[in-house]
């Protein structure tokens, strides 16, 4: 059996494209780090980024804000979220997702995924019709997309207003359709290990122009408004100027002139990271203990990690087989882990969230969901080396539970 490591550090992420790196020293020499200008837009860095962005997923406005978590709480406000209000989201996203619907001070209503790990349709109508809730917080988690086309069909049963996640689904799509497009609006992250990388940021697209408006007041304008390129004209935000509250979210003109020169990237990044997705995936699917959800459908991914599910293990084999496979260089997130680590954690590590009552589904899946972070730059040999690594521990533990004296898992099979 092989014993090679990994050496590759999994969160190194792309350099900065020369381009960028030259606008931001500029920028720093001028002092001129923030979006407005009071002697005249400056610089327009990221009012044309906003323009750019919003052609790239193929809406009418983009508001870039200081995190995508602050983009989706944006969109609750200006899509009329009232305290208290009931907000429906699915169960496998991350803690600033439900974050956000506290942030509006809502309440998060949790609907369960399957065993592809996105939304239950059938769980989103019953929690809909109990509920009554107004608004589905759609999480594209992972770049998992759902079945849109059934979605949909809840959301329009039920006159959901529908906001989309949108953190790990730049440029995916269903059936040609672009995620980001199919609600009242959608949030992306510019965090790194993103498609996109300033440190932080986030995109709020919309194309409604009262929504527009509002997103921009509360996004911190202050009255300088009229420097956005991407905004329904000035005398809707002038007339909404005195009854919206500036949260003070804005993206900084240095973000932006790192983010500007990616979005040409674009195209080629999640080509490679598509493949590198795919011949991990293939690697893993040679092992009969684990579960590699299809992408198939109608659904264009564009994903930046690999996410597996190690099937009937017990909690603590599931620690055995990640401490292995560590041991050799791959660190391997883990979504059934007691404690939440990291930027890992599950609907059970949200108290603040309240009682969401069992949870079943949801709970069975994420007991053995595991996700491996995939920088772009990752090899061919590489990705064969990950996969191999997770069978291999597999096998490992598989061994010393045999010696142990149990008897499961009686063997394991490896295809060839």
């Amino acid at each position: 059996m092989s014993k090679a490591l990994l050496t590759r550090d999994l969160t190194e992420p792309e350099p900065i494209p020369e381009a960028g790196i030259a606008r931001a020293v500029e920028l720093m020499r001028s002092g001129r780090l923030f979006r407005y200008g009071e002697m005249g837009a400056d610089q327009l860095d990221v009012s044309l980024l906003e323009q750019e962005f919003a052609a790239v997923v193929g809406r009418r406005y983009c508001i870039a804000v200081n995190s995508g978590g602050g983009a989706l709480f944006l969109a609750l406000k200006v899509a009329g979220v009232q305290p208290g209000d009931p907000v429906l989201v699915n169960g496998f996203t991350l803690a600033p997702v439900p974050g956000a619907i506290l942030h509006a001070a809502a309440k998060p209503v949790i609907v369960e995924i399957g065993s592809d790990y996105v939304i239950d349709p059938e769980d989103l109508r019953r929690k809909a019709r109990a509920t009554g809730a107004k608004i589905l917080l759609l999480s594209h988690m992972r770049g998992h997309i759902a079945d849109m086309d059934a979605v949909m069909a809840v959301v329009e049963e039920y006159g959901l207003g529908l906001i989309e996640d949108c953190a790990h689904s730049l440029c995916a799509s269903w059936k040609g359709r672009t995620i980001g497009t199919f609600g009242l609006a959608a949030g992306f992250s510019a965090q790194t290990y993103k498609h996109l990388n300033a440190g932080e940021g986030g995109f709020l697209v919309l194309d409604d122009d009262a929504m527009a408006a509002r997103t921009i007041l509360h996004s911190g304008s202050y009255m300088l408004h009229g420097q956005h390129l991407s905004a329904p004209g000035p005398e809707m935000l002038a007339a909404a100027g005195e009854h919206v509250p500036n949260f003070s979210m804005r993206m900084t003109a240095l973000a932006a002139a790192l983010l500007r020169p990616q979005l040409a990237e674009l195209p080629r990044r999640v080509r490679r990271w598509n493949e590198i997705h795919d011949r991990i995936a293939a690697g893993l699917k040679r092992c009969q203990l684990i579960h590699v959800p299809e992408r198939g459908g109608g659904q264009q991914f564009s994903a930046t990690s690999v996410q597996f599910s190690l099937l009937g293990f017990s909690p603590g084999m599931i620690g055995r087989i990640l401490a292995a496979a560590k041991s050799r260089g791959l660190p391997i997130k883990w979504f059934g882990a007691d404690r939440q680590t990291g930027f890992t954690s599950a609907p059970f590590h949200w108290a603040y969230a309240g009682d969401q009552g069992p949870l079943a589904a949801t709970h069975a899946v994420l007991a053995g969901l595991c996700d491996i972070r995939t920088p772009v730059t990752l090899t061919d040999d590489e990705c064969d080396l990950i996969a191999q690594i997770v069978r291999e521990a597999i096998e490992t533990v598989a061994a010393e539970v045999a010696a142990e004296g149990d008897t499961w898992p009686p063997s394991i099979k490896v295809a060839s």
